[in-house]
């Protein structure tokens, strides 16, 4: 008898233990009206236990894992960063419904969580009292090769819908960024685009349809919303008009072998003089080549100086690529020995910094809690920068010392989609987007202002060289310093809406006075209604 009290004893502790667990739960956030209050409109359309097993409060022990998984700039993940008083973790399309209906009911604000790769925090962090819808649980990815389509739920990543389309077809690929950890909701919603953007243009010019939560709950396809509404939230940022649950995307061939290639120039190598060519060069050669340049301040033999790196995906044999710049751009030097010839998905992988031959499950990989401190910025550039403006350049970045630029090539397909196709506007007439990068390690404000304050001299510095009236920039490298608003009025929005819309601004503040003229679903930089009532 003892023995069998004895067997039975860890047993029963066994099957106790997810009891216990869940009663401290919720004896942990009872304290919390707030959380009570949620879990009570959420239990309208499902049972307490299921809504209180998405919902984290203060009080859960996992609330701050929760929150920090996705937070991708360590400059919001401090003690005095804004802490959502919920999240709330959806894991079907009816759970979504209810966080919109049952925030307004209560009086707070819903920040739409994907990725978390939203450079300045606005998908997470917020002034007024606010949850955090996180999305991450909605990753369903359905790949129909007879429709060459796929739908992408808003919380699966680039790298798991390219490593599903992999294990589909090995001569089919989609045109978006090079990080696979981004969140699709976020990606698609600002435009996205990666090295196909050449031959194919952007991931918008490739959404067919969509599934949105509105501002009253509904769940709306692209018939049920209308033209407008699918317009808008394909570059629009959806974040200013509903809660996107999935797009559906039209997957683009892909040849078997493509080519990649990496060259590095010092200025003492005709870096210069490369980069000057690159400007003309890069738009204008064949739409199978994408070229990225990279621009960073080094120290080498212990000398400050600039170094230029190449980066490109050829979809084609590296014959064909060695001949075209051969032709193009003999000042780059390229031969047969630095190309290597591989698979698609294997130049993804490239792409994302891992070596040629890593497994493509690596892209499933979600590399939770990793964040640098980081600021980036964007211009556009519509006419070359002379060789004068380059060593002026050249100059700045030295003294600056830190920030480095991103040279992405334009042209091809990009011009030839009108300004207004999408809320997108920067199309023809643009050469290259830059981006402005800096990374830090070192915490504490004074870090904070040092690096920031170095980005946004140097992108002083090239306001001769970029787009004018307005200024451009892209949504998707998002960047407070464009223009933020604290009343929601149409001048107030005007300034960054410009930038990152130009002339399809209005009409993205039409379409949202009409689906949601209260302004709930609301940031720093969305889109506002033509009138500044808001609750």
């Amino acid at each position: 008898m003892n023995n069998a009290t004895n067997t039975m004893q860890p047993l029963l502790l066994l099957l106790l233990l997810p009891l216990v667990f869940f009663n401290l739960r919720l004896s942990s956030a009872a304290a919390d009206p707030i959380y009570q209050s949620l879990v009570q409109c959420f239990s309208k359309s499902m049972t307490a236990g299921e809504a209180s097993s998405i919902i984290y409060s203060k009080n859960n022990p996992s609330y701050t894992s929760v929150l920090r998984a996705y937070i991708r700039n360590a400059r919001f993940n401090t003690s005095s960063t804004p802490k959502p008083l919920l999240i709330i973790t959806p894991k079907d399309e009816s759970h979504v419904s209810a966080a919109v209906t049952c925030a307004q009911k209560l009086g707070f604000r819903l920040k739409i969580r994907s990725g978390g790769h939203d450079y300045e925090g606005l998908s997470y962090v917020f002034d007024e009292p606010f949850f955090i819808l996180d999305m991450f649980n909605l990753r369903s990815i359905t790949v129909d090769m007879a429709d060459e389509s796929a739908w992408v739920g808003a919380g699966a990543t680039l790298g798991e819908l390219y490593y599903n389309i992999w294990k589909n077809s090995k001569v089919h690929g989609f045109p978006a960024g090079v990080c696979p950890t981004v969140g699709i909701g976020g990606h698609i919603s600002g435009a996205g685009y990666g090295t196909m953007i050449r031959k194919y243009g952007l991931s918008v010019d490739h959404v067919v349809d969509v599934k949105l939560v509105d501002v009253n709950g509904r769940i709306l396809d692209r018939k049920a919303m209308g033209e407008d509404l699918f317009w808008a939230i394909r570059g629009g940022g959806a974040a200013s008009f509903g809660v996107v649950l999935a797009y559906k995307v039209k997957l683009v061939p892909v040849p078997e072998k493509v080519t990649v290639f990496r060259v590095e120039r010092y200025l003492t190598e005709n870096a210069t003089d490369i980069t000057l060519k690159w400007q003309s060069v890069a738009p204008t050669t064949d739409d199978e080549l994408f070229t990225r340049m990279l621009v960073q301040p080094v120290t080498r033999n212990k000398k400050k100086t600039v170094r230029i790196t190449v980066i490109a995906l050829y979809l084609g044999d590296s014959d064909s690529l060695v001949s075209l710049l051969n032709k193009d751009f003999p000042e780059l030097g390229i031969v047969k020995e630095i190309c290597n010839e591989t698979s698609w998905i294997d130049s993804v992988l490239w792409w994302a910094n891992y070596d040629l031959g890593t497994q493509p499950t690596t892209l499933l990989d979600r590399d939770l809690n990793d964040a640098n401190f980081l600021k980036r910025k964007s211009d556009y550039v519509q006419t070359p920068i002379p060789k004068k403006g380059l060593e002026s350049l050249w100059k700045k970045m030295v003294e600056l010392g830190k920030v480095g630029l991103v040279f992405n090539s334009y042209g091809g397909q990009m011009d030839r989609v009108k300004s207004d196709a999408t809320p997108f506007p920067h199309r023809a007439g643009n050469l290259f987007k830059i981006q402005y990068s800096v990374s830090w390690e070192q915490p504490g404000d004074e870090a904070v202002k040092n690096f920031t304050t170095q980005a946004k001299l140097l992108r002083e510095f090239m306001t001769p060289f970029v787009s004018k009236n307005p200024r451009s920039a892209y949504l998707n490298y998002r960047d407070i310093d464009v223009g933020s608003t604290k009343t929601w009025s149409y001048e107030e929005g005007k300034v960054y809406g410009q930038s990152y819309f130009n002339g399809n601004y209005d009409r993205l503040v039409d379409v949202k006075t009409a689906v949601d003229p209260k302004n709930f679903f609301r940031n720093e930089q969305s889109i506002p209604p033509r009138s500044s009532r808001h609750i």
